[in-house]
Formats: structure tokens, C-alpha cells, sequence
């Protein structure tokens, strides 16, 4: 055997430790690691549990003007939320942001269509995880801007059926879930989205009831 070899290169010898570093490296070969770690019964678990604080002190105002044009486009949320969600838009005046007339073709709590027309409107713009709810797990406690910004945050604003809005009320996902059963888990994990990232705690009762409706779609991704 000769008593000298030739020096690897600089760049022969980094492509050497690249590739023995992959061969040595768990899993260098399979799937990411992270598995479900996106999915929402996954981000269930994230969520801080504990009671519900009592309400006192609630008031809308507590989150600020309604539908406060927060993104600086012009418009109210509000109309935002409607331009988005609805179908056949026709505006005000010939404007952008008056939403005159339009169509929830797909209402996500029940599942039917519902025609709104401005000023006489079977239309509303529910928070998903509603301000009562959030006040009662958390929010007492944060400045107004984000009060503000969790009031008028897309992620949790669905157009819906008024009167399934109002029969929802400030319910959480151990109360009342949508009676379009095919929506519940779009739903549940629309509402763990939100609470995760404002930080809003759940009950175990709620916990439960979204790891129920989430169990049935484990691969369920957040929104």
C-alpha cells in the first residue's frame, strides 16, 4: 500500500461529509418527522385548558368600533367579509365597498343558499369564536389594538344564516356546533386556528367536543 495519498479537495471533501452526514441522519430517507403536527386535532393539544372566567365587564365596545376598517383598503370588515363569502356582488352606489345584494350559495352552518340584500338582510357576519367567548378565556386581559385586530381578523369571520347565527349565540364547541354536518370539522378546526393563535384558552368540555368532531377527520388541516 502506497505510504501517501492524494489530499482530497476542499469541495471533494464537503460533498463527502454532506453525503455521510445524510446516510448517518434518522429518517434522512423518510417522511418529514412532523407527521400531523399541522393537523387540527394535532393543535388541540397545544391549547391551554382551564375554567371560564366570569363575564363581568363584557361589552362589545370592549373590541372597538364594529367593523373598523382595520386593513386600510377603504372598507368596513364587514363588506369585506361579504365580498369574500358571497357570490353574483353587486355594490352600492357603483362603489367597491358597499355590498348592495349578493348570494350565500354554500351557507357553511346549513348548508342551503341565502340572498342578502342590504338593509333587509337574512345575512350575518359571525365570529366564529365569538368576542363573549374569547372575553371569558383571555381577552380581559389584552390591550384594546388587539381586541381590535381579533375582532376583525378574516380568519375568524364567516358570512352565515342569521338565524342560525343567532341561535349559536356565544356558544364554544361544547354547546353548539353547525347543524350542516359536513361543515362541523372545516368548523372546529377553524376555531382551534383562532384560538391558537391569539392565545385563547378552552375548557375541558370544549376540548373534548373538538377532539369528537376532529376525530372523525384526523387529517383535518387548519385554515
Amino acid at each position: 500500500m502506497p505510504t501517501h495519498q492524494k489530499s482530497l479537495t476542499a469541495p471533494a471533501f464537503a460533498l463527502l461529509v454532506l453525503l455521510a452526514g445524510a446516510a448517518c441522519s434518522p429518517g434522512a430517507d423518510a417522511p418529514s418527522a412532523k407527521g400531523d403536527a399541522g393537523t387540527a386535532l394535532a393543535a388541540v393539544d397545544a391549547l391551554t385548558v382551564k375554567g371560564r372566567a366570569p363575564k363581568t365587564g363584557y361589552d362589545r365596545e370592549k373590541f372597538g368600533r364594529a367593523w373598523t376598517d382595520v386593513d386600510r383598503n377603504g372598507c368596513g370588515t364587514r363588506d369585506d367579509i361579504l365580498r369574500r363569502d358571497l357570490t353574483g356582488v353587486r355594490f352600492k352606489d357603483g362603489g367597491h365597498c358597499k355590498v348592495a345584494s349578493g348570494t350565500l350559495a354554500d351557507d357553511p352552518y346549513t348548508g342551503g343558499s341565502v340572498d342578502y340584500v342590504r338593509g333587509r338582510s337574512k345575512v350575518d357576519i359571525d365570529h366564529v369564536v365569538a368576542l363573549s367567548d374569547a372575553w371569558q378565556k383571555g381577552a380581559q386581559k389584552w390591550d384594546a389594538g388587539t381586541r381590535l385586530r381579533f375582532a376583525n381578523d378574516p380568519l375568524n369571520l364567516l358570512a352565515v344564516d342569521a338565524a342560525a347565527n343567532r341561535r349559536k349565540s356565544d356558544g364554544d364547541a361544547a354547546t353548539w356546533l353547525p347543524p350542516n354536518r359536513a361543515y362541523r370539522c372545516a368548523y372546529v378546526a377553524r376555531q382551534v386556528a383562532v384560538k391558537k393563535k391569539y392565545g385563547v384558552w378552552v375548557t375541558g368540555a370544549e376540548r373534548d367536543a373538538m377532539k369528537r368532531v376532529l376525530g372523525s377527520c384526523p387529517d383535518q388541516r387548519l385554515p
